[in-house]
């Protein structure tokens, strides 16, 4: 079934361009942009999707949105805010994050240098439901990236956006 779509996001938008060009069996309805120079409004304009830029603190203004764009659900790629509990409330099991750590390990913030910095072999990325609790939300999919001796932490970031790239839209897909 064709699932309408509303994506948030803070930052380049590589995630959100992502879902665009691979999802094509669901609509992405709008993009909400918390940052005013995000890269995403640039991608979003790119492909013709409506764009619109809300601070943070308007979540309400923000669930009234994607309520009135009648969306299925909401994937928060790169949007790099807490959600409230009312905001969360009015979607429930309708939101969906991609986070990049094996979750439980490594919540928040620098998830990548956390995981350099630990004696861990290996990290990844997860697709999880959003909840109250910061990345704590019920796991849907993970991928692991193994961690190699000459890493740095863009090398590393960039294998592990490449498994978002993949799981994201599987998860969206079976949704």
């Amino acid at each position: 079934m064709r699932k309408r779509l509303g994506v948030m996001c803070s930052g380049n938008g590589t995630n959100f361009e992502n879902i665009v060009k691979s999802c094509w069996n669901h609509e992405v309805v709008i993009m909400i942009y918390n940052n005013e120079n995000c890269g995403a409004a640039q991608r979003a304009a790119k492909y013709g999707i409506p764009a619109a830029y809300f601070p943070h603190s308007e979540q309400v203004r923000i669930a009234n949105e994607f309520k009135w764009q009648r969306v299925d659900y909401i994937i928060l790629a790169g949007y790099m805010r807490i959600l409230s509990k009312g905001f969360i409330d009015s979607f429930p099991n309708k939101i969906i994050n991609v986070h990049p750590s094996l979750l439980p390990k490594y919540k928040g913030l620098h998830a990548v240098e956390q995981a350099m910095d630990s004696s861990d072999t290996v990290t990844g990325c997860t697709v999880h439901y959003v909840n109250e609790e910061l990345d704590a939300g019920q796991i849907i999919k993970q991928a692991e990236v193994p961690i190699l001796e000459n890493d740095t932490v863009e090398i590393l970031t960039k294998r592990i956006q490449q498994e978002e790239y993949r799981i994201l839209p599987e998860v969206i897909d079976m949704l």
